[in-house]
């Protein structure tokens, strides 16, 4: 009976993000309470080879509670924006954004041990704004404007600190860009030219097409008298 309701749960995008929450708080209770922090030293090793199994590790692992609960909200909130476009898109944006977020960080940042969700949240920060600037459509502008109102403060996130992996954040934030690149979808062909309600009651109202073609021919013709006007007579 309880493995059922579980699967129900991880059958959609969301309960799979909070099973995936559940589990890090698990993890994060175990790792203080019973082995004295030392998960911790898995994460993500820059340039080191023993540290690139951490770019699958350092997601689950977190320094303090205050770490873990910073990120909590945040994976739930961005996390479950970009599940409500299903499946494909919420599977391909966690895995580039854990793989090309993660990658980068073991090939460029500073540092010794990179740990912590918050590069997922990042990438998932990056790819709904990027939703909204590649496909500039009203499913995707939504949810942008929503985490520009309620998380834009995370862009103090990407500022160099002491103690914070803002390398993480930044390379999750392009990955999660790159990913709204490739998942963008082709914009839809444009309506035909339907006239507005007033405008069938009062056609005189709306500019007629043959109307339209004789004012861009007077357009040109005006241009091409300007254009001899100026030319230098012999």
């Amino acid at each position: 009976m309880a493995f059922a309701r579980l699967r129900r749960i991880v059958s959609v995008p969301f309960g799979l993000l909070a099973a995936l929450l559940v589990s890090m708080w698990i993890i994060e209770a175990v790792d203080q309470v019973v082995l004295d922090d030392r998960l911790q030293a898995n994460g993500i090793g820059p340039r080191r080879i023993g540290g690139l199994p951490g770019i699958a590790f350092a997601p689950f692992l977190h320094s303090t509670w205050g770490h873990i609960a910073s990120n909590s909200v945040p994976w739930l909130a961005l996390g479950g924006l970009v599940s409500v476009r299903g499946w494909r898109h919420w599977t391909i944006v966690t895995i580039t954004v854990a793989l090309v977020g993660g990658g980068a960080t073991w090939l460029l940042a500073g540092g010794t041990n990179h740990i912590g969700a918050s590069g997922i949240v990042f990438g998932y920060f990056g790819a709904l704004l990027g939703a909204a600037f590649f496909e500039r459509r009203p499913a995707t502008v939504g949810p942008a404007l929503i985490v520009i109102m309620f998380y834009s403060s995370m862009l103090i996130g990407l500022v160099p600190q002491e103690g914070i992996s803002w390398e993480g954040h930044l390379f999750g934030m392009i990955a999660g860009i790159i990913a709204a690149r490739s998942l963008a979808e082709p914009a839809p062909p444009r309506a035909p030219d339907v006239p507005e309600p007033w405008e069938i009651d009062e056609p005189w109202l709306r500019v007629q097409p043959e109307d339209q073609l004789h004012r861009d021919q007077l357009h040109r013709d005006q241009l091409r008298h300007d254009d001899e006007d100026g030319q230098p007579r012999g």
